[in-house]
């Protein structure tokens, strides 16, 4: 493991996995390790449950899961698995940049993809996905040449078939892929560099664009402006650490580079409405 964050542990795939930036392997109930300490993956991450049920936190929701259904995760969220039951569970994790080039001019945003946590699913559709999961775990145990481009192409697939699963009212889209490439550069910045850099200009000069050009390329593709989806990781970011963490506020406000505690304090009761302290005991209350 190696820690990329000082207050909640992060597992770098690569590390763990002797330098691949995609994994894939079955477990069943005996060999899901409950790890008792709240932590996340640089990775993406896709569990497909086939049957038994799981129960999960992710970020601030509690979630137990019965089979079949896929349980997705963005990099950096914060989980933590608490009871399994009779589980069988088909686990992915693959690199924020392993599916960029396949996935340009497909869909805008597709790492939106991973926006809803737990999808159920049907028989049909566990199939299907089941299919495209055996072909790779057949693919990945064995050396093979152009390995690689064809475990990317059944990834691929497998993760377009799960978006059909998911509300037609959510998007996908076929679109401009440079537009594509500034929306993923934009986003990898930002969560690259959310605590010490906290204005669109400083984002725009990075990526060489103007604001404006930055800005509107972002708010036609997401629906939010740049500094929207800024201060939107900066709120989470908080909000993870005030959930998992067992530091006070200033150590927090430091942590995301707040000048002191009283303007952090501002700072997210003017996107959230709540103080700190209040959304810390509120939601500590509601799951403990």
């Amino acid at each position: 493991m190696t820690l990329t964050d000082t207050l909640i542990p992060v597992y770098n795939l690569s590390t763990c996995s002797n330098g691949k930036n995609f994994v894939i392997w079955r477990m069943e109930r005996e060999d899901i390790p409950l790890i008792a300490t709240p932590h996340r993956h640089d990775s993406y991450s896709i569990n497909l449950l086939l049957s038994g049920s799981i129960t999960v936190y992710i970020d601030f929701e509690k979630h137990v899961v019965e089979g079949p259904a896929i349980i997705s995760m963005a990099p950096e969220q914060v989980h933590q698995y608490e009871d399994v039951e009779d589980c069988d569970m088909i686990l992915l994790s693959f690199g924020q940049d392993y599916l960029f080039h396949e996935m340009q001019g497909w869909m805008a945003c597709w790492e939106c993809m991973f926006g809803h946590v737990v999808v159920a699913i049907d028989d049909s559709s566990k199939e299907q996905l089941h299919t495209y999961a055996r072909l790779m775990m057949n693919e990945y145990a064995i050396e093979r040449p152009q390995q690689d481009g064809i475990l990317r192409n059944l990834l691929s697939a497998f993760i377009m078939s799960c978006g059909r699963l998911r509300d037609k009212s959510d998007v996908v889209m076929q679109m401009d892929s440079n537009q594509n490439k500034l929306v993923y550069q934009f986003k990898s910045q930002v969560d690259a560099n959310f605590r010490e850099k906290t204005q669109v200009s400083q984002y725009a000069d990075m990526l060489y664009v103007t604001p404006g050009h930055l800005n509107d390329v972002i708010k036609s593709t997401v629906g939010k402006t740049a500094k929207q989806v800024i201060d939107e990781k900066r709120v989470m970011e908080a909000k993870r650490l005030l959930f998992w963490g067992s530091h006070n506020m200033k150590e927090i406000a430091w942590h995301l580079k707040f000048e002191d505690d009283a303007y952090f304090n501002r700072f997210f009761k003017k996107h959230t409405g709540l103080t700190p302290s209040f959304f810390q005991r509120s939601i500590r209350e509601k799951y403990n």
